[in-house]
């Protein structure tokens, strides 16, 4: 690939390095060291990965200011901080039923007092059972959340997933959690 290689070749380019198992991140750094054009490869990679143009150009102008924080030859620390800002993650459309388990992750979510920016990922690209099987190791230590809300929708959300779903030994043991967990804060 040249310098001057235009927007078209560089998302092929990138579907290729994607095919093969690179990551957005790793494209990105990949492309940009070759190219030097940084924002033309945030947005060859976005479109890549099938972020819709207009998604792609909003996160490029979100995250351009950014580059000025790095040098050439620091394509990799820029593709890290690019990742933490979650660029190239493709929200995946859920459908009625998973958008209810979502909802009710995100109630569990509140009443636990918020959770880690990196579940963010999650919710965005519907890693839900992922969701589920994390929440449902919480114990609460301190007067933070609300543990009966919290219970209450996990339990709501684990029996939605156990209904149909690949890990349906992990998400059964983990509605049983949520089911003594509710039924120790009934007792009380």
């Amino acid at each position: 690939m040249s310098h001057g290689e235009d927007e078209g070749a560089l998302v092929l380019a990138a579907q290729e390095m994607l095919a093969g198992g690179q990551s957005g991140e790793e494209v990105f750094a990949e492309l940009a060291t070759r190219t030097g054009k940084w924002g033309v490869c945030v947005l060859a990679v976005c479109l890549a990965l099938g972020v819709p143009e207009t998604d792609a150009e909003a996160r490029l102008q979100e995250f351009e200011p950014l580059f000025a924080d790095f040098a050439v030859g620091e394509e990799e620390d820029l593709a890290f901080a690019l990742r933490f800002g979650h660029v190239f993650i493709v929200e995946r459309v859920l459908g009625e039923h998973e958008k209810h388990i979502r909802d009710l992750l995100g109630i569990a979510a509140g009443a636990r007092g918020g959770y880690p920016g990196g579940l963010l990922a999650w919710f965005r690209t519907g890693e839900l059972t992922k969701i589920f099987l994390y929440f449902a190791k919480t114990q609460f230590r301190d007067e933070r959340g609300s543990p009966p809300a919290f219970w209450a929708a996990m339990t709501a959300a684990g029996e939605l997933l156990a209904q149909n779903g690949p890990d349906h030994e992990e998400v059964t043991a983990g509605l049983a959690l949520c089911r003594a967990q509710t039924a120790a804060i009934g007792a009380k």
